[in-house]
């Protein structure tokens, strides 16, 4: 019997690494996407520790052609594509009025444009299947801002775009949702901290502090506490949720 398949882009780090580590409990294969092999090593060692089949897939998804290579490696490997969790990409945190167009471009490249082709790769497989895909947006989708409009856009983009599909996913079988985290502490948030604090007179700690303090939370988001939530969306007791925006930020967000 083949074994029940997840692939999970930007499994090198962050949300994408806990959530591929989370699914090793309820998958009996996991397909690693990133660019950085050698961090990829790192969670396909511990994934196979939790008893799933790891492959990993050093690629760039903002690549036109990445999709289908994704596809056809996990095809080859596993021979169906039951869960496509998409979570790889990070858009620049800079001011409307100063953005380029190629950073608009690139910002959109791989969230957006990297996921939309790698659904529709994989979605065949994912109606034979009978499968379910989830697309990572952010809170900021709900209140865009002119300090950081292309992260609220994109996500924007992305959780419009999740829709799309779930609709399509209807008629074929698919399962299809999106999720809205809020501040998680992640390695990229961290280093964006330790950059940020000295600039304007702090210590780590104190940024640290400040900025929930800010956004009207207790504390900042775990990893690990967005993967549950990415395993909840893809196990058999959601299977009736489809078309949903699950937002999990800690309150941020206060509007209803």
């Amino acid at each position: 019997m083949s074994l029940r398949t997840a692939i999970v882009t930007g499994a090198s780090q962050g949300i994408g690494q806990s959530t591929a580590i989370r699914l090793a409990k309820d998958f009996g294969a996991v397909v690693l996407v990133a660019r950085h092999r050698e961090h990829l090593q790192e969670t396909a060692a511990i994934v196979e520790a939790a008893g799933a089949k790891a492959l990993i897939i050093d690629i760039d998804l903002a690549e036109r052609t990445a999709a289908k290579a994704v596809v056809e490696k996990t095809l080859a490997a596993f021979g169906r594509i039951d869960a496509l969790l998409n979570i790889a990409g990070a858009v620049p945190q800079i001011d409307l009025f100063e953005m380029t167009d190629e950073q608009w471009d690139d910002g959109m490249a791989l969230k957006l444009h990297g996921a939309r082709r790698l659904t529709i790769e994989a979605w065949e497989a994912l109606k034979q299947a009978g499968g379910s895909v989830v697309f990572t947006s952010g809170n900021s989708a709900i209140f865009p801002k002119a300090p950081y409009a292309a992260v609220g856009t994109i996500n924007a983009a992305i959780a419009a775009l999740a829709k799309a599909f779930s609709d399509r996913g209807i008629a074929d079988g698919v399962q299809v949702n999106s999720v809205l985290p809020g501040p998680v502490m992640t390695g990229r948030r961290r280093s964006y901290l330790e950059h940020w604090a000295p600039l304007h007179d702090m210590t780590v700690a104190e940024a640290m502090e400040r900025f929930p303090r800010e956004a009207g939370i207790a504390r900042y988001g775990q990893p690990e506490e967005i993967a549950e939530l990415m395993a909840f969306l893809v196990s058999p007791a959601a299977r009736w949720m489809t078309g949903s925006m699950l937002r999990m930020d800690g309150g941020e967000v206060k509007s209803v």
